[in-house]
């Protein structure tokens, strides 16, 4: 469906996607906000995905009565997932308005705001048990993930768990990380090491078997 859009619309998109070449967070707000009113079908095709990993994750960690900040929360199935598990609260940041405009209509129990994710200096530290992004920190170079991991580990009381990409990307999403010129690939192959060379704290990757997979970093006691 994303595919058809840009074809039958191909010129826009192209002089847009030109005229933001240089500029990531605009280049990613604008496709993001783009594509936010078919993103919510999409989430639909994600649940049994998302449903997966948060039964990994309930291995190990605690979700019931914690506070949970969900970071590029996009259109909030991630951050209901949460929710839906009996996290006491739940938190989710974007920087897209479209994105947050269905979130807020979708998931009306959970808490939205527009926020970047690389400076969240209006939170305060260690405000949320879980910190937590999906398919969001791979959108990045190295130097730009740091700066996301940084801020995620100083809101962070316990944990930090980044749902995304391992093994094989869906041709679906290689569309999109393309339009992105995300660093999806070079994420894949670093990204494990990179969180335990940021956090200092104890990691570990979980793959799925779906294409993605959990890496978690906790904090040290």
């Amino acid at each position: 469906m994303v595919i058809d859009i840009f074809v039958r619309n191909k010129s826009y998109f192209m002089s847009i996607f030109h005229y933001f070449s240089n500029d990531s967070n605009q280049r990613a707000q604008f496709i993001f906000n783009t594509i936010a009113p078919i993103y919510a079908k999409v989430d639909k095709t994600l649940q049994s995905n998302y449903s997966k990993s948060i039964d990994l994750l309930k291995n190990e960690i605690t979700i019931k009565d914690k506070s949970v900040l969900d970071i590029g929360t996009g259109t909030g199935a991630w951050a209901m997932m949460f929710l839906n598990n009996k996290a006491d609260v739940v938190h989710g940041i974007d920087f897209s308005e479209k994105m947050l405009e269905v979130s807020k209509k979708k998931h009306p129990k959970i808490h939205f705001s527009t926020g970047n994710a690389e400076n969240l200096s209006d939170i305060d530290d260690g405000s949320f048990d879980i910190v937590t992004a999906s398919y969001v920190v791979h959108g990045v170079k190295a130097d730009k993930r740091a700066k996301m991991i940084n801020e995620m580990q100083r809101i962070a009381k316990e944990v930090i768990v980044i749902h995304d990409f391992v093994g094989k990307t869906p041709i679906f999403i290689r569309f999109l990380e393309f339009m992105e010129q995300s660093d999806y690939k070079n994420f894949k192959k670093n990204f494990c090491e990179e969180l335990k060379n940021i956090t200092g704290w104890q990691t570990k990757k979980i793959t799925s078997d779906d294409g993605s997979g959990l890496y978690i970093a906790f904090k040290n006691s």
